[in-house]
């Protein structure tokens, strides 16, 4: 039997969550027996070990930034990044508005409806083949604001490997 908190609310249903850290949490309803609750977890052992397995070999292929890293990474960002954005939007005839570096938690890089694009400094710490793959994907959104069929088809047309490149993208991990 694994170490588990209870939070209990005002909700009917009774939920598991296994933090990043290997912590088990449980959201139960605030009349619901302990008795209950015990018999949920153990009823889902097997998920929550497996879970907590996958989250502990993820915590391994994370790479913890160090802040000497973190200040050289955004300088090099606002060198690389604007050359990059500025060679493909030539290639794919398209135009910009702002390019801004930011530090976002889930996300690559973003295109606002104004045109704007955003890109995480992080992507200075990846093989320079996926930072393109960022550029290029933001670059068709301003042909298309989606990820429909023609959307895939414009990223395609300039990178005929995006899906490789997106696949090794979304494996990588950096704190």
């Amino acid at each position: 039997m694994c170490e588990y908190s209870i939070i209990r609310s005002q909700r009917k249903t009774v939920a598991i969550q296994v933090k990043n850290d290997g912590q088990v949490i449980v959201r139960a309803p605030m009349r619901m027996p302990q008795r209950e609750i015990s018999q949920f977890v153990q009823s889902h052992a097997d998920w929550i070990s497996h879970t907590q397995e996958k989250l502990a070999a993820a915590r391994q292929n994370t790479h913890i930034v160090t802040p000497e890293e973190r200040e050289q990474g955004i300088n090099d960002a606002v060198q690389v990044i604007p050359q990059r954005v500025a060679y493909y939007a030539a290639r794919m005839d398209v135009t910009y508005g702002r390019i801004t570096i930011r530090e976002q938690k889930t996300r690559w890089g973003s295109c606002s409806a104004a045109g704007n694009l955003n890109f995480n400094w992080k992507l200075m710490l990846v093989p320079p083949e996926l930072l393109d793959y960022v550029v290029v994907h933001e670059l068709a959104h301003r042909r298309e604001m989606n990820h429909s069929a023609r959307f895939w088809a414009i990223v395609g047309q300039e990178l005929p490997d995006y899906r490789e490149r997106r696949a090794q993208l979304r494996n990588i991990s950096i704190e």
